[in-house]
């Protein structure tokens, strides 16, 4: 099969550069696009971005075909999308490019966090796009990564396997085969509801973040993340979390993994709960705590993590207490309202849909009354 060429990143944060730098070192021609010039200035001089990594991983120069901040100019040739931006942006991404998009283009989201593709989708429709686009995305981000100056980048590992679902699932398929040539790790993950309801971060980094809040202030995160805050106490609230995540899952269909089985998945670590698993994972050694309380854990967590999998189980009636709690503590620590600004069910456009309604959109595109 002949396989796409053109490729756009949206977004040149630490990830966004790697993914470039990555895709162009491949020999695919690529425009990186962010919105504020001044952060990609140095790569548009250089026509490209340093690319360092582990030994044997991708290295060198990879010469990009452009590095713009307009929008018409960054999709004009393309054929493959990828957005690698903060899941609190999906949703402006979505604005911003919807009157530009053209059939048969695909948009993948790397990652999605809980329903960004859902989102995206909903987002597209209700700016009026008519193009017969198709929206992915990645149940993680294929690379650890960060951005070592202003035309550098770095890569630490590449996930050897990362899920991915298209929006219908019945288009990951071609979505795998678009990309397999560049991205062979990638693999079939059912739907988007599995994709967006097995999300670990969901479960690890907000409730972990908080219950940590005073030794965060007080210290500025000097101490181990998962080893010193994971305490016996702060164990049981993650197993409670992760067990309204899973039923949450489960009421609309889906075998979710739990926290131990994706420890085992992930790292091949086990433990008779969830603390021990953790403390037994000897990669979660040396991470020391976020430094402040205005991280990501809880800025982009909450509310495109956990507000998604708390709305989706008051929709169907599954209690979801534990998780509420969290949420309503990141908006007292915060001084905000995350359920305002995060992905509710109205925002994604799914409020009031059967289950079967539900299932039926993720898997062959909405009925056409709903639509």
């Amino acid at each position: 099969m002949t396989y796409p060429i053109n490729y756009t990143v949206i977004g040149a944060g630490n990830g966004g550069r790697a993914m470039a730098a990555h895709l162009a070192l491949m020999g695919k021609d690529v425009t990186l696009y962010n919105r504020t010039f001044s952060h990609i200035e140095v790569i548009a001089k250089r026509k490209g971005i340093e690319l360092e990594s582990y030994p044997g991983g991708p290295l060198g120069f990879g010469k990009l075909n452009k590095a713009t901040s307009d929008i018409a100019e960054a999709l004009e040739k393309a054929e493959i999308i990828m957005v690698v931006v903060p899941s609190s942006g999906h949703a402006d991404v979505a604005k911003s490019i919807a009157s530009y998009l053209k059939d048969g283009q695909i948009i993948l989201l790397n990652p999605g966090r809980t329903f960004g593709a859902i989102e995206f989708d909903t987002t597209l429709r209700r700016e009026g796009c008519k193009a017969d686009v198709t929206v992915a995305e990645a149940e993680t981000f294929i690379y650890a990564s960060r951005a070592d100056g202003p035309a550098q980048a770095r890569i630490f590992r590449i996930k050897e396997a990362v899920p991915i679902a298209a929006l219908p699932a019945n288009k990951t398929e071609p979505v795998l085969k678009a990309i397999e040539d560049v991205y062979p790790q990638f693999i079939e993950g059912h739907d988007v509801l599995h994709t967006g309801l097995n999300n670990m971060g969901a479960i690890f980094h907000p409730a972990l973040t908080i219950l940590n809040a005073g030794r965060i202030e007080s210290t500025h995160g000097d101490f181990e993340f998962y080893i010193d805050g994971v305490t016996p106490s702060v164990g049981y609230v993650l197993e409670a979390l992760d067990r309204e995540r899973v039923t949450v899952a489960s009421a609309v269909g889906i075998r979710a993994r739990t926290g131990l089985e994706w420890l085992e998945l992930a790292y091949n670590v086990q433990g008779k709960d969830l603390r021990e698993a953790i403390h037994n994972q000897s990669g979660y050694y040396g991470i020391k705590a976020p430094s402040t309380l205005s991280h990501r854990y809880i800025f982009e967590d909450v509310p495109m993590s956990l507000v998604p999998i708390a709305s989706l189980g008051k929709q169907y009636g599954i209690s979801v207490r534990a998780i509420d709690s969290i949420i309503r503590l990141a908006c007292i620590i915060h001084q905000t309202d995350y359920y305002r600004t995060g992905r509710t069910v109205e925002k994604l456009g799914i409020k009031d849909l059967s289950i079967s309604e539900l299932n039926s959109y993720v898997k062959e595109g909405l009925p056409y009354h709903l639509a």
